[in-house]
């Protein structure tokens, strides 16, 4: 869903570019093709705000509960590696989000084909302090991670951890940007549509 932003944007500029013609033989029609595409970004939007605000609970998934038990608040990352060959599929990321202290969230992990995970924990925006690997002998039984200190159990594993991280990062980056600058244009074009002369 987070590929048709672009799109989106592209019609919001080209029902913006539309607005200018008010008179003449395609009038109408360019009023009905802008008023198409200012609907259909608010569909669009009103989807991806609520498949994004629901609770990611996933069926026949292994719970994994991390509890910070450190004094600050870090924002948590758990990695699922995958038993898949092809090195893009090999690890699958999820945000947990940041957890303050003495409290905890809960992650679903779909198992099937993988029988490890690891959990990295961030305390700013580049400083990794917490990085732990976690293999699971038993698919059915939920995990409980309790982070009581600073701790990293492999440093090569938490680089890769860390470069997956940085690219999903800058995805998001780049993903937000795209997302305000629809926002901005499906406003402007929503009032120059219903705007009176």
């Amino acid at each position: 869903m987070e590929n048709y932003i672009f799109i989106i944007f592209l019609l919001l500029c080209l029902a913006l570019l539309l607005s200018v013609l008010k008179r003449g033989k395609y009038a109408l029609y360019a009023k009905v093709l802008r008023l198409v595409i200012i609907v259909g970004a608010v569909v669009y939007f009103t989807m991806w705000f609520v498949k994004r605000s629901k609770y990611p609970f996933v069926m026949n998934a292994m719970a994994v509960q991390i509890i910070n038990k450190l004094p600050q608040p870090l924002d948590f990352y758990v990695v699922k590696v995958t038993d898949s060959k092809n090195e893009t599929d090999r690890y699958e990321l999820k945000h947990a989000g940041k957890i303050r202290p003495e409290h905890y969230q809960l992650e679903y992990l779909k198992m099937d084909q993988s029988t490890e995970f690891w959990v990295a924990g961030y305390l700013g925006r580049k400083n990794m302090v917490y990085f732990s690997q976690h293999a699971v002998p038993n698919k059915n039984s939920d995990q409980i991670i309790e982070v009581n200190n600073y701790i990293n159990q492999s440093m090569k594993l938490s680089e890769t951890a860390g470069s997956l991280i940085d690219v999903k990062k800058m995805e998001n980056t780049g993903s937000s940007v795209w997302v305000t600058l629809s926002l901005l244009l499906l406003f402007l074009n929503t009032v120059l549509i219903v705007r009176r002369k």
